[in-house]
């Protein structure tokens, strides 16, 4: 390790107190997304996946459409990682996965079939070396969302080196090849994950996924709907779950 360098910590670990460090919030006032647009550039910058910019941003269209969720993932208080979270329906099909392969989902939205159209995934590049656990933590809100709005599948729009771990950790299948997406320098193909039938197995081998029912409302709620001031949610994850990822 490098002198100076974070230390590698789980956050899965059975000392870890995960429930008491990791808090989800939902961004919704303009200074709150400006802080999440900001962070996405400097992973996308990092990565390799955005060309430079003067605004030092990266957002879209997607980001204030009324089927949009935009969620920062803090740890001890500090803001590691984000995930934008469209709920595709029938009657509101504003997602980045709709547009890009119209082809392939709108015959199913037809059908009356639900999305939950995970975008945007982003994480502190420091963040992401001192955590390695994030990307669950992350993803997971994903899930829940399938739970919480009655989905029928969990997509993904996933460059290539990145499928085996949807692929491991949601059983997903590609469904549609490599496109290109606005403002993404690597091409990205469709997978999807049937979330009724791979439900019970995904948190059975990761428990990590499972949530109450007061978690997930609360979560979900906007702004107008809650009735008290909590900015934030505290993940309610029971003890016996957290177990470490293999």
């Amino acid at each position: 390790m490098k002198a100076g360098a974070e230390p590698r910590t789980s956050l899965f670990g059975p000392e870890s107190g995960l429930s008491d460090r990791v808090d989800y919030r939902l961004m919704e006032t303009p200074e709150e997304k400006d802080c999440i647009y900001l962070m996405r550039y400097k992973a996308y910058l990092h990565g390799g996946v955005t060309a430079p910019s003067e605004s030092q941003r990266v957002s879209d269209r997607y980001d204030d459409a009324p089927n949009a969720w935009i969620f920062g993932i803090y740890v001890d208080g500090e803001l590691c990682s984000s995930i934008r979270l469209n709920v595709v329906t029938s009657e509101c099909r504003i997602s980045g996965s709709a547009d890009l392969f119209g082809d392939v989902l709108h015959p199913r939205l037809d059908r009356g079939e639900v999305f939950i159209d995970p975008l945007r995934l982003a994480a502190d590049p420091e963040k992401a070396r001192q955590f390695p656990d994030l990307p669950y933590l992350t993803v997971r809100l994903a899930y829940l969302a399938c739970e919480h709005f009655n989905a029928d599948t969990g997509l993904a729009l996933v460059r290539a080196e990145h499928q085996a771990f949807y692929r491991r950790v949601f059983m997903s299948e590609v469904i549609a090849e490599p496109r290109s997406f606005p403002g993404f320098l690597p091409k990205v193909s469709l997978l999807a994950s049937d979330y009724r039938t791979v439900r019970e197995k995904v948190m059975t081998r990761f428990p990590i996924m499972r949530s109450t029912s007061v978690e997930r409302r609360m979560l979900f709620q906007r702004a107008g709907e809650r009735h008290s001031s909590l900015r934030g949610v505290v993940t309610s994850f029971d003890r016996a779950s957290i177990v470490p990822i293999s």
